[in-house]
């Protein structure tokens, strides 16, 4: 995208679909999800996020038990396959990183898939293994989406990463104890977030913007205090 990076945090009191489609009313782009049901009310187009669908398979790995190697593995080296093109990909332009894609990305992609369907048979869906396959193959759609435009990334840790310091804190001071507070909590760790993507230091943008904030009186005067 052309327009401003930003981390925007919404506050909600539920996980219930009604939230996320509220908010991206009339939004009809690219969304980059987990698994969530929810996000399929919504008018957005979907893409997998590679992260989730590797997390799995490292969950059965670990299963495996020390030392021992299985079906979890060769799921993790296919995967490893795509990040290993997309490392390559970094620096290369979007229209040139959707050529390469569809010409290196998608015969791995599609050598997985042939993996999942079979391994699908021989499994059972009860055990760890079996959650990862059938959360790849439920995903599957979505999970190629990032083939059809250079511009859209292989998995959303970037997202991940913006919140992992609300994560962090959140086991801390466990709670909001007002929905004023954690919208407040929201909004200030939008403009942190937002600053640190930015290239600001978050301690001297929020000094400035407090020390500044007093004095805007007009839209124009507050556009320029955003933290992009």
């Amino acid at each position: 995208s052309t327009g401003p990076k930003l981390v925007l945090f919404n506050y909600q009191d539920s996980r219930s679909s009604i939230h996320p489609t509220d908010f991206l009313a009339g939004f009809a782009g690219y969304l980059q999800v987990d698994g969530y049901a929810g996000y399929e009310k919504t008018h957005a187009t979907l893409v997998g996020c590679w992260a989730h669908a590797r997390r799995k398979f490292v969950e059965a790995q670990k299963a495996q038990g020390k030392g021992k190697t299985g079906k979890a593995d060769v799921a993790l080296n296919h995967i490893q396959k795509l990040y290993a093109l997309e490392s390559k990909l970094k620096t290369v332009p979007p229209d040139k990183k959707y050529d390469a894609r569809q010409t290196l990305a998608k015969p791995l992609l599609e050598q997985f898939k042939s993996w999942l369907d079979k391994s699908s048979e021989s499994v059972t869906k009860e055990g760890l293994l079996g959650a990862a396959i059938t959360y790849s193959l439920n995903q599957w759609s979505k999970l190629m989406r990032y083939l059809d435009d250079g511009r859209l990334n292989i998995d959303n840790n970037r997202a991940e990463r913006a919140i992992k310091p609300f994560v962090i804190g959140r086991k801390a001071w466990l709670f909001a104890n007002t929905k004023s507070g954690a919208q407040a909590s929201a909004a200030l760790y939008s403009l942190v977030e937002t600053a640190k993507i930015n290239g600001l230091e978050p301690y001297d943008y929020l000094c400035r913007l407090l020390t500044e904030l007093p004095k805007a009186n007009t839209h124009e005067q507050l556009q320029q205090l955003l933290p992009y």
